[in-house]
């Protein structure tokens, strides 16, 4: 399977069309509704597979964010044998009070999931919470980056984006 055949997949199950609000604030006219390559068992598969090959070398802990990055994370941990992490938007008022689900974070590396980065707040906040927590985090592997070409929206915490595919090959295979 090539990154052709998955960005074309993929913008065919999840792009739509219309006006929508994201998460930045930022307007847009199309909206990758990654829930719909999410709740497809062999779509989701193959996004794993291709984030098999990004993750970096000595990670100990894969940290899937609330609540797109959950069922990537829960693929990708499956295919690698790393535990995972379910990293919420705050931490949560009672039982455990934890932020992170899983195992300990302290000391170890962790390598942050997500299913689509604009200009990546969540995963700013959820590197923030981490670090305070201990967790050596410093990088972050994501389905679709929309965020724009050749600029990393997250260098302001110094974390590396890698992602299976970008806007520039999903717009591709409409043109």
């Amino acid at each position: 399977m090539d990154d052709a055949t998955l960005a074309r997949d993929i913008d065919s199950c999840c792009r739509l069309t219309g006006e929508f609000t994201l998460r930045s604030g930022q307007v847009s006219h199309e909206y990758f509704d990654k829930y719909l390559f999410e709740s497809q068992p062999a779509l989701l598969g193959r996004v794993a597979d291709q984030m098999v090959e990004l993750l970096p070398e000595g990670t100990e802990l894969l940290g899937g964010l609330e609540l797109g990055g959950i069922p990537i994370v829960t693929a990708l941990s499956f295919r690698t044998g790393l535990p995972a992490l379910f990293v919420r938007k705050s931490a949560k008022e009672y039982g455990t009070c934890k932020l992170a689900e899983g195992p300990e974070v302290s000391g170890r590396r962790v390598t942050l999931v997500e299913d689509v980065i604009t200009t990546g707040g969540a995963v700013r906040d959820a590197t923030r919470a981490l670090r305070a927590a201990g967790a050596v985090v410093g990088t972050v592997v994501c389905a679709i980056d929309r965020s724009p070409e050749a600029e990393n929206p997250l260098v302001d915490v110094e974390l590396d984006v890698r992602a299976v595919l970008t806007k520039a090959q999903l717009d591709a295979v409409r043109s």
